[in-house]
């Protein structure tokens, strides 16, 4: 890269920190990127790390040492996150979206390219600091969100199928009871798609009792693999602590009434902003 004047600099460094979350980059990767000192490259990560963080834009982790850098760290400023899953609790509340057994159509949102960063940053936000291997979901609604997450967390998504497909050799299948039906369903994950012992972060779109995200749960335990967390994009509040599957997990909203007569639909924000919520009160 030809030498660039500070300004131009900034902006460049500011681009390639966004676009290697998570990634560690020497102090010597960037003098040799921009023909620059190394004393100058420090002046301007500190006035990037002042940036960011003072817009909650993220953290730059400093490493000293010969094998130091510096690290980009993705956040969110929850207030301004919360305003967001308010106006997407709003849309969900409409009354059309209503689908039988108490679902609500989200097909639309997830496809919108602006919500689903959002969301993918807010996951990032709440599991930075998991050491995070892989990204794990379910076919097919929860893929976008997983793969906004995974821009964040700079990891790959490894997608379990519900059906073997042969393009993916060797698979591991397993059964499981849908919580919401109590049906007996099976899930597939190819051998080569998980390396044994990661440290996976699980992503579905909706839960209602959790049997979906238990068996992935229960798929990779024959990976030796361990859970690193579980995120939801919206929960059932209607099942009871006793029913539900698991309770160590960040959802994002969570349908908390349904009414399939007045067809009346109550969202609110998820467990994520719970603290947030508490210093408002």
């Amino acid at each position: 890269m030809k030498k660039l004047k500070r300004s131009a600099r900034l902006v460049e460094m500011t681009q390639y920190l966004l676009a290697r979350p998570h990634t560690l980059i020497s102090l010597t990767a960037f003098a040799d990127r921009y023909q620059s000192a190394k004393s100058s490259i420090s002046e301007d990560l500190a006035i990037i790390k002042e940036v960011f963080e003072g817009e909650g834009i993220g953290d730059l982790h400093t490493l000293a040492g010969a094998a130091g850098g510096v690290r980009f760290i993705p956040r969110c400023d929850k207030e301004a996150a919360l305003e967001k899953v308010k106006e997407m609790c709003r849309q969900l509340e409409q009354p059309d979206r209503l689908l039988p057994g108490g679902y609500l159509y989200m097909t639309d949102l997830l496809g919108q390219p602006a919500l689903l960063q959002e969301a993918g940053q807010m996951f990032a936000t709440a599991f930075a600091d998991r050491e995070i291997d892989a990204i794990m979901t379910v076919e097919t609604k929860g893929i976008p969100l997983a793969y906004a997450t995974s821009l964040y967390l700079n990891v790959p998504v490894v997608i379990v199928r519900r059906d073997h497909k042969v393009t993916e050799g060797s698979v591991v299948s397993i059964n499981y009871v849908s919580g919401s039906n109590k049906r007996i369903q099976t899930m597939s994950l190819a051998r080569r798609g998980l390396r044994e012992q990661s440290r996976v972060l699980i992503i579905d779109d909706f839960m209602k009792a959790g049997g979906t995200v238990q068996g992935m749960i229960d798929l990779l335990h024959e990976f030796r693999a361990v859970v690193a967390g579980v995120g939801v994009f919206v929960e059932s509040g209607e099942v009871d602590n006793e029913e539900r599957l698991l309770h160590d997990y960040v959802s994002l909203a969570r349908l908390t009434e349904v009414d399939l007569k007045t067809r009346h639909i109550t969202v609110q924000p998820g467990n994520f902003f719970k603290e947030t919520k508490e210093e408002q009160q």
